[in-house]
């Protein structure tokens, strides 16, 4: 007998239903299956580094509430959802809430769904006040598409193996994100700065005298090295949407060149982009964890002490 959908867990496919092979290519593109313990992989790493980013990276959400209201300037967004000037006792709540909730769903044991959307709506409150006084950053696109994509899955464990469209589709949105983040990145120097105007000035030299390593700050001296830096930067984000259609090695050697970008970036500069860079692990095969890890582990994660132990009925 089939068994009925619950509010945590996808629909039985339909046997009449479209099957992959019935779909066209951006069927396949959008749609082609996932295992759903690569959603479950996603969790543990995106609401693990929540608060991480609340307490350090966006902690100024508390600072701005002790500010006089009149200062709030809220961004887009905020504008949108009519969010109120922050106070200490709502941030503070706020975020015993939203780290409570992602805590909760990270495990996807208790009304995964629901704590999700917590979580997210949660976190998108939290970093609205964050960026509405004046200084916006681009590394927290991912993140907060990956809290509103991930619950949509509903249950999943890190040893279930079972191809899922709806994880499909969650980790299609979340590799989206991470390309729009480079190519609009690009964009924006093109727009501003001009072509070949930005590639050829000396932005780079600008950043390191300002907040370069003692590294970065030894690399002053060459501006033709620096300038052609600048051209291998604007040309890796110009090509990045190539993430979303490689596969197999070529693909795992470009999730490799942007982590490496990101390290060389924190070498020279101390700016890191982790909110933007952990989700490059969305491209690859996290599932294949699952067997490597010690049982006690493994069962600690919400697997199986078995890794291999066949799919209850």
């Amino acid at each position: 007998m089939t068994a009925a959908a619950t509010p945590e867990a996808p629909r039985p496919v339909r046997p009449a239903g479209p099957g992959p092979a019935a779909r066209g290519p951006w069927g396949r593109w959008w749609f082609g299956p996932v295992p759903r313990a690569r959603i479950a992989w996603l969790r543990i790493l995106g609401y693990a580094f929540l608060p991480f980013d609340m307490l350090l990276l966006t902690s100024s959400s508390l600072a701005h509430a002790r500010l006089p209201a009149d200062l709030y300037r809220p961004v887009l967004a905020g504008r949108l959802l009519h969010l109120p000037a922050p106070t200490p006792a709502a941030m503070h709540t706020l975020l015993v809430v939203t780290l409570a909730a992602g805590f909760i769903a990270a495990t996807g044991r208790f009304l995964p769904r629901l704590t999700g959307y917590v979580c997210a709506c949660g976190y998108l409150w939290w970093v609205t006040i964050s960026m509405s006084y004046g200084k916006v950053d681009h590394d927290h696109l991912a993140l907060v598409v990956a809290l509103f994509v991930l619950p949509s899955v509903g249950r999943a464990r890190i040893d279930d193996e079972r191809g899922c469209e709806a994880s499909a589709w969650a980790v299609r949105g979340i590799q989206i994100s991470v390309v729009a983040a480079y190519f609009l990145s690009m964009w924006a120097k093109v727009k501003i700065g001009g072509f070949p105007a930005w590639p050829n000035g000396a932005t780079v030299q600008w950043a390191l005298s300002r907040r370069g390593t003692a590294f970065g700050r030894s690399l002053i001296g060459y501006p033709l090295l620096l300038k052609a830096s600048q051209w291998f930067m604007i040309t890796a984000e110009a090509v990045s949407p190539a993430l979303l259609f490689l596969r197999g090695r070529p693909l795992y050697l470009f999730v490799l060149f942007f982590a490496g970008f990101h390290a060389v970036t924190y070498a020279l500069m101390s700016i890191h982009f982790l909110p933007h860079a952990i989700w490059l692990a969305a491209f690859l095969p996290l599932e294949k964890l699952t067997v490597r890890l010690p049982a006690g582990l493994r069962r600690a994660l919400g697997g199986r002490a078995d890794a291999t132990a066949p799919e209850a009925a």
